[in-house]
C-alpha cells in the first residue's frame, strides 16, 4: 500500500528538522536532486543558508533501481567547514553512500551529516538528523501520482 505524504505534512516535520539542525550550523546545505530539492528550498530559507548546492545521482528510473550509481555536479567545498546533505528518504542508503563517499574523499576535513524526512532501518545509511521510518512505498506532494 502507497503513502501519501501531503504539504502539510512536509512543512510540520521541515520545522522538526529545522530544530535538529540548529545545533549542528552547517555552512551549506547539499540536497540530492531531485528528492532532496525541495527539502534543500525550506531548509535553506528556516535556517537562513543561502548556499544551497545540489548533488545529481543516478540510481532510479521510476520506481525501478538501476544496478549502478552515478555521482555528478559535486560543487566546490573548500570554503565550508560542516555540510547536511538531505534527501527525503533514505531507503537502501545506495546514494546517500555514494555521495558521502565521493564528499569525503574529495573534502576529508569536513564535517558531513546526513538528514531525511523518512529512513528504513535496513538502509546502508542511518541519517543523522531524521525523522520517521518508513516501511512503505511514499508518493511525495511533488510527484505526478499525488492526489
Amino acid at each position: 500500500m502507497k503513502y501519501f505524504y501531503s504539504y502539510n505534512e512536509f512543512v510540520e516535520d521541515i520545522d522538526n528538522l529545522t530544530r535538529q539542525l540548529k545545533e549542528f550550523e552547517p555552512d551549506a546545505i547539499i540536497p540530492l536532486a531531485r528528492g532532496g530539492l525541495t527539502m534543500g528550498h525550506f531548509l535553506g530559507e528556516r535556517l537562513k543558508i543561502r548556499d544551497v548546492c545540489a548533488v545529481n545521482t543516478i540510481h532510479y528510473n521510476g520506481d525501478k533501481k538501476l544496478d549502478t550509481l552515478k555521482v555528478f555536479n559535486l560543487p566546490d567545498l573548500k570554503r565550508f567547514k560542516k555540510v547536511v546533505i538531505v534527501d527525503d528518504i533514505s531507503d537502501s542508503g545506495d546514494s546517500l553512500e555514494g555521495v558521502l563517499k565521493v564528499i569525503k574523499n574529495s573534502y576529508p576535513d569536513l564535517i558531513v551529516k546526513v538528514a531525511t524526512i523518512f529512513y528504513k532501518k535496513t538502509s546502508k545509511v542511518i541519517p543523522d538528523f531524521k525523522i520517521k521510518e518508513n516501511k512503505r512505498w511514499i508518493v511525495f506532494f511533488w510527484e505526478n501520482e499525488f492526489k
